[in-house]
């Protein structure tokens, strides 16, 4: 009888070693296909839209459960409003814009290689810092009032928001009754908007009424009364309003004021009256209730992309023409914002050399040169970014190369319909007030130049818990973006490198405002300074002492 052929054990281990192999392939490829089908779901948008398609290449995705899960501890941290969406705001009418899911990758790829999510989008330690903006105890109600104040608003939105403050303030310190601004109308922007269609006039009144008399218009029978338009002087301090202005109540039962900005001191006032500005301006000055619902669902909608930078893209004609800004336009395009510049009265300064200005690093970033910054910074192409702006000059033939760059760029005219912003377009003051909302509420905040939005914004940021602002250095960006545009240096490692060195210590944390700059005196050394609603530390923010702080210290609206 035969024996049975026996393969040598070599043979065999080698059998075994091509099974195991061929099992582990397979599975391998079991799980690709798997993936792939998992990556080829459809993702659902918004409920059917009243509003046709836009030609944007993406729309709009349904934030998911999952989602909320991922985002759940940073929107609970991002709160804005608790007024509910009114009807006519319901995303049920939100068009579609996204046909793609935004990417969710943990790790980003940007100028550096891999960087890490969490370096991009940290927000700096608050370092215990937390509003403190309740009276002393010695605060009293409202002195018996001597007269009415009434005052005249000048500016756009938040150089207004800033006026409106300083004369809660002021009022309060010359014992007046302060009849509701009146908002300026005769702007660059001729803005016909009242004061109750940007603000929540109730609540401004009845959130003041401890500190201030506050009334919605002024007696009939003071109609006739005596009355003085004052230009108060910059910049003044307490005698200033207690000891000339006050003493205009011996002749005048009303006194109006002429202008509102910057009225007022930034430092050196009793710090009853500096905490009285920021509850002036944090808690007293909301906006609208359909302002602010608005504003909600533009933020609830950049959500849906993930963490998401605001970026104030100062490129528009009037800051343009104003700052004599040139760099990257045409003669054509020169030209027309030189006209405009000579034909603004209240511009005084005609004459400027664009090319001193931007090496001085006093004219905006161009949309340009903003990509390289961001893409220096780190941030990869599928960042989600928010343009809080009003018309871009030149439009898309300036905004092309920062496109490229990160093709998500999302602004209040691609998140809504036109239905839905048709109460608030033709009102410069209500759309701006959606940016600053939207601006406010960002992972992080970008702006291309140091102008009042973007003071005002940076400063409500640092009271709600010093969130991540990143404030381009543009004297020193110029010489980087110089070098670039000449050839002498490549965009790369040396260039991300250099511009996260820069920008390492202006990105929000808490500081001491600044003061006068060294060597200036008069009105020079005020203009100076560090504006007071740009950093309210040390008045209106302290370190916590205890983990029983007093809930209406504490609390961040």
């Amino acid at each position: 009888m035969k024996e049975k052929m026996q393969w040598p054990w070599p043979w065999r281990r080698r059998k075994v070693v091509v099974v195991v192999v061929l099992r582990k392939l397979l599975t391998c490829a079991i799980c690709v296909i798997a993936l792939m089908g998992l990556l080829s779901v459809r993702v659902h948008v918004f409920p059917s839209s009243k509003v046709s398609d836009l030609t944007d290449p993406y729309k709009l995705p349904t934030v998911t459960q999952q989602h909320e899960l991922n985002y759940q501890k940073l929107s609970a941290e991002k709160k804005w409003t608790q007024e509910l969406t009114p009807p006519h705001l319901s995303k049920e009418q939100a068009p579609p814009h996204l046909s793609k899911a935004p990417l969710s990758s943990h790790k980003l790829n940007g100028a550096n290689g891999s960087l890490d999510f969490e370096k991009l989008w940290k927000q700096p330690s608050n370092h215990d810092f937390v509003p403190c903006v309740q009276p002393g105890s010695n605060y009293t109600a409202p002195d018996e009032s001597r007269g009415y104040l009434l005052v005249h608003t000048n500016g756009g939105l938040n150089q207004m928001r800033a006026g409106i403050c300083d004369m809660v303030a002021v009022a309060r310190i010359i014992n007046a009754t302060l009849v509701v601004p009146e908002l300026d109308k005769r702007s660059f922007w001729q803005d016909t908007s009242n004061f109750s269609d940007v603000f929540d006039e109730d609540h401004f009144i009845n959130a003041l009424a401890n500190d201030v008399k506050v009334i919605k218009k002024l007696p009939k029978d003071l109609s006739s009364a005596t009355k003085v338009v004052m230009h108060f002087r910059s910049w003044s301090g307490l005698e200033y309003y207690r000891d000339e202005i006050a003493s205009l109540w011996e002749e005048f039962q009303v006194i109006r004021a002429a202008k509102s900005d910057s009225r007022l001191a930034n430092n050196h006032l009793p710090p009853d009256i500096q905490k009285l500005r920021c509850r002036a301006c944090y808690e007293a000055l909301r906006f609208s209730p359909k302002i602010e619902a608005m504003g909600k669902l533009l933020v609830d909608r950049m959500r849906a992309y993930g963490p998401f930078i605001a970026l104030h893209l100062r490129y528009e004609k009037d800051m343009l023409a104003f700052s004599g800004c040139t760099h990257g336009l045409s003669d054509v395009e020169a030209e027309e914002l030189r006209t405009i510049r000579e034909n603004t009265a209240y511009w005084k300064i005609k004459d400027i050399n664009a090319t001193e200005q931007r090496s001085r690093g006093y004219c905006p970033l161009t949309p340009t040169e903003v990509g390289i910054f961001l893409t220096g910074l780190g941030y990869p192409s599928n960042t989600p970014i928010y343009i809080a702006a009003g018309e871009i000059y030149g439009g898309d033939t300036h905004m092309a190369d920062l496109r490229s760059r990160y093709p998500i760029l999302m602004s209040k005219e691609k998140l809504a319909s036109v239905e839905e912003l048709e109460p608030f377009t033709n009102h410069a003051s209500q759309m701006a007030a959606l940016d600053y909302i939207v601006s406010v509420e960002s992972d992080v905040f970008i702006p291309s130049h140091s102008g009042n939005m973007a003071r005002a914004v940076e400063g409500h940021r640092r009271f709600l818990g010093h969130r991540k602002t990143i404030s381009p250095d543009r004297k020193a960006l110029v010489r980087l973006f110089d070098k670039i545009e000449k050839g002498l240096l490549m965009e790369g490692r040396k260039v991300s490198n250099r511009i996260s060195e820069i920008h390492k210590k202006l990105q929000g944390s808490p500081r001491r405002r600044r003061g006068p700059v060294s060597g200036t005196k008069g009105m020079d050394r005020f203009r100076s300074e560090e504006a007071f609603y740009v950093n309210p530390l040390p008045d209106c923010l302290c370190k916590r002492v205890s983990e029983n702080v007093n809930a209406s210290t504490a609390s961040m609206r």
